[in-house]
């Protein structure tokens, strides 16, 4: 017969902590409590599999599973002395929720069922307390009301507040047995109304709806976004916990708290949390009463006049400090408890590994390793890689209050605060001036790019978490809020509006990078700090992982940044963003006016010098690692104007008529130009874009070499190709211009010519493509937007509703398909490699900052991946973890 329920309490239980997926956290710790010989009140588990069982039989139950409870019931009865439903010495009991994962607060909870209006009786002639025993049921009737019958919370608050507001009351603890009794005959009274039938007074029937409410919870709407935010799949289901009662509020000498044994702000090894003293565990969280502080010294820091409990309660105090050192050293990390203090004695009802900040993760990790307690390879497994940029960008101080008007997609974290402006001319101005500005469009493209430098912030209406702004953003290490489509923008009016605020430009913003958030005002920040932990914790992740993490970089602020932050080189230059500063793209756009070849090169000759000083920059400040240089991807058409004003003055500064420019720009027009005339076809029509480009990384590799005495190694990449005869075209004119730069300084440059995989058919003609090209790159995001047949710019509208359907696990441009698009990157990694076993092979994708992606990529057997300068760390410490799952596989 199948088990579907396991007991624990009286120092033994049938399960242990190795059992999280079948007891749930909550039931797994409780059993290894138990286990420990810890005082924890007896109770019984009923495991992930009844959950997954309702779900799958139309929210019925096992058959076995009410013979196996009641079984479980009677042990716990047996433990306790009591019995459950018994009108002289009833068992009460609560029930809770308990995933395999933590989902603090996401889920229902129940305390003190089983008791009616003839156990309350019992329960007040046990205790000696009839003031206890009436303030339990009234609690009850109101958790129980709200959980399983649907009333709400507030409907029994108001009948409270109204009661005490009648008395001249303030508090709860000021209410006596006979106000209680009152209190609870208008409670029943506002359920008969409510639902037109009697609160139920069965214990048995109470405790099966309890059970059906805490199952059903698992679907409530805030636990299904919960598990949306933290990617844990329904699948998994929760466990119920049914314990028996122990009370916090049975007067002085009871109490209720939670603690966490280290601080989860900051790391320090320090107890930390807090406790109410003649109160049940709602009372600490629902901010009715004000806790008190555990310890003298957080009491005497906080300026509190009411006692801590090592004063008020010294022995259970003393008991808790040998409980959480113990627990802290089984566990081997920082515990989160929960207990109660029943008439001096105290219990424990939860402990779990503790939710913290970066910073504190940081810490913990690296002083539980200095303590012996972890190795350095647990440390560096024990810190969330995507968790760091919260060590790297400027946050919104906790305490400060924010005025939220709108939220869209957190994609580049960090917060900034600063006047509206509407246009990249208006942010490099404001620039200027020294004021600070958040650049609001309604999509960005790359002749944003100064306006975006210049601003603190982007916000934009439209796009994805890998449209422009974001990608862009992430990679200048400045906060954007993409996507906020509750917002209008009205260019011509100057305004933003949303919800009925309107704001105008000049008027300020804050926007938070790292949740979304878009607020009215500046909103006070807290600037980051990188502490010794963080260096000590990449020294650990370095000196685990095999793959080499390199950044996406064209400026050299963004080259420094990623060297200061532990890159190996460069991955990824998008040579494209270097024509859009003012002197060059009239240079730029000379070209594309261009009649013949001959007028394209005396253009291309005019933005030679600043490409090769570009290049010297970035091979000097990289000094001998890789650099990877893409030619010109972008199509042409984004380098000219779109308004009549800039024709006129594109016009004037070419020296061309405006009707010539208007009619190249319909000559360039595509109807879908990220499938048009760009990449490799650029290089294969106008290769003397090609030319110029190749003679300004050979030029500038000679010059750099001579300045650092460093040998320089050139990646030269060719972007778009779908097959071999492109690639040797370009390549071609690559190798040339490589002779032609020798022979003229004397000087050989070590390169290599390699192409970015960003098409499916490249991804399958790999081995072929693999004959000439000396390396491969994954431009993920193309190749995520071909292969899905989906623009990373206009999918926002649908992936949000495909993700919560679990049509696509995650959004496909933030961590990789690797079903689809993986597929396609593993076949043409085996299929190059099959050509030439030393292909190098990269990914330079946004994917390439992504923990989940970067994971993928070590299991493919790439050499490296690239990402934005600030997501380097986090790639470092997931490479690291990458590579020691893999070794885990390997020693298993």
């Amino acid at each position: 017969m199948a088990k579907w329920v396991y007991t624990f309490g009286d120092g033994k239980a049938e399960g242990k902590s190795a059992m999280r997926d079948l007891l749930g956290g909550k039931g797994a710790n409780l059993a290894e409590m138990s286990n420990l010989g810890l005082p924890v009140p007896p109770g019984f588990t009923i495991t992930t599999e009844v959950c997954t069982y309702y779900y799958d039989h139309g929210r019925q139950y096992p058959p076995e599973l009410e013979g196996q409870v009641a079984a479980a019931l009677e042990a716990v009865g047996s433990l306790t002395g009591r019995r459950f439903g018994d009108a002289e010495s009833p068992l009460l009991v609560s029930v809770r929720s308990g995933a395999r994962a933590s989902m603090p607060g996401m889920m229902d909870t129940v305390l003190n069922l089983g008791l009616n209006d003839t156990t309350v009786e019992a329960l007040a002639r046990g205790a000696g307390d009839e003031r206890f025993a009436y303030d339990s049921y009234r609690r009850f009737i109101t958790m129980y009301s709200n959980v399983v019958l649907g009333v709400e919370h507030h409907s029994f608050e108001e009948v409270l507040e109204r009661y005490k507001d009648e008395k001249g009351l303030t508090l709860d603890t000021e209410l006596g047995a006979a106000d209680w009794k009152h209190l609870i005959g208008e409670y029943k009274a506002l359920v008969k109304r409510e639902l037109g039938q009697d609160f139920p007074q069965d214990p048995q029937a109470q405790l099966w709806g309890a059970i059906g409410a805490v199952f059903g919870s698992w679907m409530n709407p805030r636990a299904n976004k919960y598990r949306e935010l933290h990617n844990i799949p329904a699948s998994w289901g929760t466990a119920v916990n049914v314990q028996a009662m122990v009370f916090g509020n049975m007067g002085e000498t009871s109490a209720t708290g939670v603690a966490f044994t280290r601080n989860p702000s900051t790391g320090e090894k320090a107890l930390y949390g807090e406790f109410l003293i003649n109160a049940q565990g709602e009372d600490v969280v629902a901010g009715i009463r004000t806790p008190q502080d555990i310890t003298e010294v957080a009491r005497l820091e906080s300026g509190s006049d009411k006692p801590s409990m090592e004063r008020a309660m010294p022995e259970a105090y003393a008991e808790l400090v040998r409980i959480y050192g113990m627990l802290e050293h089984h566990y081997r990390d920082m515990q989160d408890l929960e207990f109660t203090v029943e008439t001096g004695k105290l219990w424990m009802l939860q402990t779990r590994n503790g939710k913290r900040t970066a910073k504190a993760a940081l810490r913990i990790a690296v002083e539980l390793a200095a303590e012996g307690l972890i190795t350095h390879e647990e440390a560096v497994g024990r810190v969330e890689p995507a968790s760091l940029d919260q060590l790297l960008h400027p946050t919104i101080d906790p305490k400060a209050e924010r005025k939220v008007i709108a939220t869209g997609l957190p994609a580049s974290p960090g917060a900034a605060s600063g006047e509206i402006v509407f246009n990249s001319e208006e942010a490099e101005a404001a620039k200027k001036a020294e004021r600070k500005v958040i650049l609001v469009r309604i999509e960005t493209s790359p002749e944003d790019i100064h306006g975006m430098h210049a601003a603190e912030g982007i916000l934009t209406t439209r796009g994805g978490m890998t449209s422009h702004a974001a990608v862009v953003a992430r990679g200048m290490g400045k906060p954007c809020v993409s996507g906020a489509g509750q917002i209008r923008v009205d260019y011509a009016a100057r305004t933003l509006s949303v919800g009925g605020v309107t704001l105008k430009a000049g008027d300020r913003i804050t926007i938070d990078g790292s949740n979304g958030q878009v607020m009215q005002g500046s909103v006070e920040m807290i600037e980051p700090e990188l502490s010794g932990d963080f260096a000590a914790l990449m020294e650990w992740a370095d000196a685990v992982r095999t793959m080499k993490v390199r950044t996406n970089a064209e400026t050299p602020l963004d080259a420094r940044t990623a060297r200061k932050y532990g890159a190996e080189g460069i991955g990824l230059c998008r040579t494209e963003h270097m024509f859009f500063q003012e002197e060059r793209i009239v240079a730029m756009r000379e070209m594309i006016l261009a009649d013949d070849a001959d007028g394209r090169r005396a253009a291309l000759a005019k933005l030679l010098p600043y490409q090769r000083q570009d290049f010297v920059e970035l091979f000097t400040i990289m000094s001998g690692l890789p650099v990877t240089i893409r030619l010109l991807d972008p199509p042409l058409h984004e380098f000219l104007p779109h308004s009549d004003k800039e024709i006129g003055e594109v016009a004037a500064a070419t020296g061309v008529q405006e009707d010539k420019v208007r009619r190249r720009m319909n000559e360039l027009h595509e109807f879908n130009p990220m499938l048009g005339f760009r990449g490799c076809r650029l290089a294969i029509l106008y290769p003397e874009i090609a030319e110029m480009q190749a003679r300004a990384i050979f030029e500038a590799a000679v010059e750099a070499a001579k300045q650092t005495g460093t040998p320089i190694i050139a990646e030269v990449m060719v972007p778009l190709v779908f097959t071999r005869t492109e690639f040797d075209l370009v390549k071609a004119r690559i190798d040339a211009m490589a002779k032609a730069v020798a022979s003229e300084t004397g000087s050989d440059v070590e390169y290599q010519v390699g192409t970015m995989i960003e098409l499916p058919r490249a991804a399958l003609r790999a081995g072929d493509i693999a004959q000439t090209a000396e390396f491969f790159s994954f431009g993920t995001n193309d190749l995520t937007q071909t292969t899905l047949g989906i623009s990373r710019d206009d999918a926002g509208r649908f992936l949000g509703p495909y993700t919560q359907r679990g049509i696509l696990a995650s959004d496909p441009f933030v961590s990789i398909d690797q079903e689809g698009v993986g597929e396609l990157v593993r076949l043409a990694a085996e299929r190059g490699r099959a050509v030439r076993d030393k292909l190098k092979l990269g990914i330079c994708g946004e994917h390439g900052g992504d923990p989940a992606s970067i994971a993928f990529c070590q299991d493919t057997g790439l050499d490296y991946v690239s990402c934005s300068p600030f997501r380097v760390p986090i790639a470092r410490l997931a490479a690291a973890q990458a590579a020691l799952k893999v070794k885990g596989r390997g020693e298993a």
